[in-house]
């Protein structure tokens, strides 16, 4: 399990006051409006848009909001139009670093996204940059108390999953893209409620970070993922756990 994947879940723990509920509703909303825009607002047949109102109920949205997000994005609401964009940079100690935005100002955000890696060591890079170390992957944490790595075999194997890891708290579950949605329900059809799911950008290679480029590269990861534009931050820094949780506080 890669550092960045650690940290997501220390960042689930934090994320319990309402000013971090909000900016977690208007991603998910902003998900919801991009795949129905892409695929549709039927999510029988756009597994995107299925898949971003699984995320949304797994968060209590209420369903008028995800029914206004699907509007949005087909075209029935009147909404400025929302770009994804994915923006290759470098954090500190030569960590390679993926942000996925959604935005309907792309200059205004990429001038704020290049103040961001420039304020914490980091540059912001250009297309291709960095996004070969990194696969495409599905990618469900299970808190390890949930269920047993048997019990998570039995249940999903049989949608696709390429590998089960334990770091200390999670199961991490692997999977193709395409097996996303197949194994997310799998488990969901066995009572067996994940602390994140997502298709995810994975990385190949890790950089293992200490001292005052751990402490940096948090802070980039935080600044990059409070950001109203920012969907996800992906990135191949390690950092030891017990470190981590220390910055965390």
């Amino acid at each position: 399990m890669s550092g960045h994947s650690k940290w997501a879940t220390i960042k689930h723990k934090k994320a319990a006051t309402d000013a971090k509920r909000g900016k977690l509703f208007t991603r998910v909303i902003k998900e919801i409006a991009i795949a129905a825009r892409s695929g549709g607002g039927d999510p029988d047949a756009n597994p995107r848009l299925r898949t971003a109102i699984l995320a949304a109920k797994a968060v209590s949205m209420p369903q008028e909001n995800i029914k206004r997000a699907i509007e949005r994005g087909t075209g029935e609401l009147e909404g400025g139009q929302i770009d994804e964009v994915m923006y290759e940079g470098y954090g500190p100690g030569g960590t390679a670093v993926l942000v996925e935005v959604a935005t309907d100002n792309r200059n205004r955000t990429v001038s704020e996204i290049r103040h961001l890696f420039a304020k914490y060591a980091g540059k912001l890079g250009v297309e291709g940059s960095v996004s070969r170390l990194f696969v495409r992957k599905s990618q469900i944490l299970v808190p390890l108390e949930k269920a047993t790595e048997e019990h998570l075999m039995d249940t999903a194997l049989d949608g696709g999953v390429e590998d089960i890891r334990n770091d200390g708290v999670n199961w991490e579950i692997i999977s193709p893209p395409e097996a996303h949605l197949p194994v997310l329900e799998a488990l969901n059809k066995a009572g067996i409620q994940p602390v994140e799911a997502q298709v995810a950008m994975i990385p190949s290679i890790l950089v293992k970070l200490e001292g005052k480029d751990a402490g940096t590269m948090i802070k980039l990861s935080e600044a990059l993922e409070e950001h109203e534009d920012v969907q996800n931050v992906y990135a191949n820094f390690d950092i030891d756990d017990k470190v981590m949780e220390a910055l965390a506080q």
